[in-house]
């Protein structure tokens, strides 16, 4: 078997491992059913999705479930992606007509910017309620978007900053509140809703890395092993800034370089727009290479059990939680078609 052969094998079975695990918890589609019946009391909608993978963190079904409501997108943890990334995906969501803001809803980093909006659009909707003569009628917003992607967050921080008061009137179920933040604008936080089946293993690879998948129900393993096959491949020099050039030389070169310049198919610090983990299933690494990525980052940081073996999942642990944390960098997998 070739190697491109046997790439394409690893790549397949790492597909169907991705998309045939079980994550969808059976309240989702109860979550799901309320968050229709929510929007119904909405007059705008505010969608978080997670910088780093834009398209992977924007869920297919609100299309359907918002369409016809004046929606504004949050790109949120752009303090973790790509600045390039950022900015492509502003003008991408401007194109489809949608205003895009890059935030970072824990430090508060661009929530002036969706307040602002929230304003305008506020005082907009209020001015046709006069002219239809409802008085006093707030414009409400419903925050959504997948798990983990930092609803709660953004709330927090314009409620804490801009709120005038917290409301206690129940949205549809008991458990929610209208968040009032002006005379203008209410909102109303809802739980983080995934999609019950993934049409590609690169969604559910992207979804694993950045946390929108419980750790719990996947092999940490197999998958943070795709992640630093793809970050050696299209990322390498943070790769080897952050664990050091340990990994052998790249795709293209031959040992006697010197170096660990990068291959002609290892397109260096540029985020690409085609480049998907599952592409990057041997990412650049040489047949002659003894070790993968994970056990060669896990003997270099000295995670080693008895009789001298990497303790692979320790060092799973580790990359995956500087992934999420920008310490290898600031990269984002998914660019705008």
């Amino acid at each position: 078997m070739s190697v491109r052969s046997a790439e394409a094998a690893i790549a397949g079975e790492c597909d169907d491992y991705m998309k045939e695990i079980q994550w969808f918890p059976g309240h989702m589609a109860k979550t799901g059913r309320e968050l229709s019946e929510s929007v119904k009391l909405a007059d705008i909608i505010i969608e978080v999705i997670d910088s780093r993978i834009p398209k992977s963190s924007g869920n297919p079904d609100f299309d359907k479930i918002f369409a016809g409501k004046k929606r504004l997108v949050v790109l949120n943890k752009a303090d973790l992606a790509d600045p390039v990334g950022n900015e492509a995906w502003k003008r991408e969501y401007g194109k489809r007509g949608v205003e895009a803001f890059t935030v970072n809803a824990r430090s508060g980093d661009g929530v002036h910017r969706v307040y602002k909006a929230l304003s305008i659009i506020g005082m907009e909707k209020s001015q046709k309620h006069f002219k239809r003569g409802v008085v006093g009628r707030p414009v409400r917003a419903i925050v959504a978007g997948i798990p983990n992607s930092g609803k709660s967050s953004l709330i927090n921080r314009l409620a804490n900053k801009y709120a005038a008061k917290t409301g206690d009137r129940p949205g549809v179920t008991k458990s929610r509140q209208w968040i009032r933040l002006d005379e203008n604008i209410e909102l109303m936080d809802t739980p983080g809703i995934l999609w019950p089946k993934f049409e590609s293993g690169d969604v559910a690879a992207h979804l694993a890395f950045t946390g929108a998948i419980r750790d719990e129900v996947y092999d940490v393993v197999e998958v943070v092993e795709r992640l630093a096959r793809y970050l050696l491949k299209y990322h390498r020099p943070e790769l080897i800034k952050r664990y050091g050039d340990i990994f052998g030389p790249a795709r293209g070169e031959t040992e006697d370089t010197g170096n660990a310049a990068l291959g002609d198919d290892v397109p260096g610090n540029a985020v690409h727009e085609n480049a998907t983990p599952g592409d990057a299933a041997t990412g650049g690494i040489t047949p002659k290479s003894p070790e993968s990525p994970l056990e060669l980052i896990g003997r270099r940081r000295g995670f080693l059990a008895r009789g001298g073996n990497v303790d692979i999942e320790r060092a799973a642990t580790i990359v995956l939680d500087e992934f999420r944390a920008a310490k290898i960098g600031r990269i984002t997998l998914e660019m705008p078609d």
